[in-house]
């Protein structure tokens, strides 16, 4: 995509976004970052900041809506959008999302693909990121310990990285127009595989503990999460016990034309930031 129009990336300092931010900076592109607590403000709950945002903008870069009717939400986004003028729209959707019975599509992905731009889909397992960029997993590793009720299930954790090197190509490359990448890491883990190979690279001694949801819920809510947040991970603890989308994906070979980045790497350099030692 040729174009001197900037790129606007919603949750531009999230785990996604602030490195889609950063490669299209280094590539001279002209990026407008925005977020609830960025420089750039843009809350989903208030449309007052929608318009300012997509001002001049040729291409976006879309985590969806946490509200309510996330869907509905979307759609009045995407529409304001294409009328301001963007011609490509990329989502950051998820495997994990329940599609409801009879629907074909997830409301927010339908919502995208119907908005008259350019659409692109991307579909990451859990980030490899998770724990070394969220403060609940990082603090349980400083601590020596992964508590999840996740039983011994797997999941193919793929690097943010990648899903941002995959972001960026849809975003600015011909070719990824129609199409839905699911993104997965190279190699299935179990949360036991996970602790052993960060114990590995860190020299120092953890443990997985698998745990009933009931006593998981216990164990969130003492340190300090809510009780809404503490039943969704259980549920996300679930489908990752029941193997529910542990099959591997093609998705970073399809765009980038390379193998997805292995989990042993990201260990490997995180450990050596000392994250991992409190």
């Amino acid at each position: 995509m040729t174009t001197t129009k900037p790129f606007l990336i919603l949750g531009g300092t999230g785990k996604t976004g602030r490195r889609v931010a950063s490669r299209l900076r280094e590539r001279g592109h002209d990026v407008r970052a925005a977020s609830r607590k960025g420089p750039t403000r843009f809350d989903w709950g208030d449309e007052n900041t929608w318009e300012p945002v997509l001002e001049g903008v040729g291409a976006a870069y879309l985590i969806d809506s946490q509200l309510g009717d996330a869907a509905t939400t979307l759609r009045s986004f995407s529409r304001l959008a294409v009328d301001s003028g963007v011609e490509r729209l990329v989502l950051l959707s998820n495997r994990d999302w329940v599609v409801p019975p009879g629907e074909e599509k997830l409301p927010s992905e339908r919502v995208v693909r119907e908005s008259g731009a350019e659409w692109t889909i991307l579909k990451p397992a859990w980030f490899a990121q998770n724990f070394s960029e969220d403060a609940f997993f990082r603090q349980q590793l400083v601590d020596g310990d992964i508590v999840m009720s996740a039983g011994d299930g797997v999941e193919p954790f793929v690097d943010a990285d990648d899903i941002a090197d995959v972001a960026v190509a849809a975003l600015t490359e011909d070719g990824h127009a129609g199409q839905s990448y699911e993104l997965t890491g190279p190699r299935q883990l179990s949360l036991a595989n996970v602790t052993d190979e960060i114990a590995r690279a860190t020299g120092r001694p953890l443990a997985y503990h698998p745990v009933s949801p009931t006593d998981h819920t216990a164990y969130a809510l003492q340190r300090g999460l809510p009780e809404e947040y503490a039943a969704l991970l259980n549920t996300l603890y679930s489908w990752i016990s029941d193997n529910r989308f542990a099959q591997l994906a093609d998705g970073v070979q399809r765009a980038l034309g390379r193998d997805p980045r292995d989990f042993t790497d990201y260990v490997r350099s995180t450990a050596a930031t000392g994250v991992w030692h409190g």
